[in-house]
Order: structure tokens, then sequence, then C-alpha cells
């Protein structure tokens, strides 16, 4: 026999687990997306400096 209806936390802290990863997923791609436009500025000065 159950316990109770919110005896069993294991799927409610799986879902938790996805968000939080799915955060830091969008997280990382906002930084790398950001990160990369600058690193391509940075080498086309370079280029037009050299050029």
């Amino acid at each position: 026999m159950r316990a109770g209806l919110g005896a069993d936390q294991r799927a409610a802290t799986s879902i938790e687990y996805g968000l939080i990863a799915a955060l830091i997923s969008l997280a990382c791609i906002i930084a790398f997306t950001t990160l990369g436009l600058n690193l391509s500025d940075i080498f086309m000065t370079i280029s037009n400096a050299l050029g």
C-alpha cells in the first residue's frame, strides 16, 4: 500500500534537475554566441590592420 500521494519525490526531483540543466545550457549558448561575435570583430579588426 502506498504511503500517500506526495511520498514519491523521485519524479519531481528528476524534473527539477532537467529544468536546471536546460537553464544552464541556455545560459551557455547565449554566452558562447556573444563571445563568438566579439571574437569575430576582434579578428576582423586585426585582419584590417594587417592588410
